[in-house]
């Protein structure tokens, strides 16, 4: 038996019971992980609240980000054994019924890694959803080369501070755009290689200048508006 949060409709935080349940055999190419923290993020309110883009399975689990010690391992499992410190990472899985909100969850092998030494559980745990947008967008999707510069809209959100790293780590050029100045010095010390306004008129000419006159290609922007706004600015 484990205690797991489970719901039987959609709706708010009330929804949500915690339950004493019993535990299957674990499957095949599955991982049973003892969880020892997990993330809270926005895609889990969204499915609580009928809003995201996963199906339910009545009574269903909740929960995408977590860290813990494999406890049990499926037969087909060769990668992970029981004492390993793993995280999840989050992607192709469904909620409803491989949620992380328990005190066990158990997880498809594909969409676990090991943890290094050195990460905390916590840390672990809070820091997937963030990153992985962050590479998508900027590696997978942008193709992201070093000798570029970027524009980051939102750069002090989880997301930004993020992209401002992923951009730093292949060698490109990190700007930051944001409407508080008084975020300057936190953001170049975050390692933004600059930080502009998107209301300043003169935005255009300064990318232009910081890529010596090639421009940004890639606009990575974690809200929306701000980025439109930028994205006229640079295109007028």
């Amino acid at each position: 038996m484990a205690k797991i949060v489970r719901f039987y409709e959609k709706g708010g935080p009330e929804v949500l019971r915690i339950e004493e349940c019993a535990l299957p055999p674990v499957r095949e190419r599955e991982v049973r992980m003892r969880v020892h923290a997990i993330g809270l993020n926005r895609a889990e309110s969204m499915f609580r609240e009928g809003a995201y883009l996963q199906d339910y399975t009545w009574p269903s689990r909740i929960g995408y980000e977590a860290s813990g010690v494999v406890q049990a391992v499926g037969r087909e499992v060769t990668e992970f054994a029981p004492g390993d410190s793993v995280s999840v990472v989050p992607g192709s899985i469904s909620m409803a019924s491989h949620g992380t909100y328990g005190e066990v969850a158990d997880i498809p092998a594909s969409r676990l890694t090991h943890n290094p030494d050195w990460l905390s559980h916590a840390d672990a745990a809070a820091l997937w959803i963030q990153y992985v947008t962050a590479y998508v967008g900027l590696i997978e999707i942008a193709s992201l080369q070093s000798d570029e510069v970027v524009l980051i809209n939102a750069p002090s959100s989880s997301v930004g501070i993020a992209a401002i790293q992923i951009t730093r780590m292949v060698g490109a050029t990190p700007v930051a755009i944001t409407t508080s100045p008084n975020k300057t010095e936190t953001l170049l010390a975050l390692g933004a290689a600059a930080v502009l306004s998107p209301e300043d008129e003169q935005l255009p000419l300064k990318v232009q200048e910081l890529s010596k006159g090639v421009g940004a290609r890639v606009i990575f922007d974690a809200v929306g508006d701000q980025g439109r706004c930028a994205c006229r600015m640079l295109q007028g």
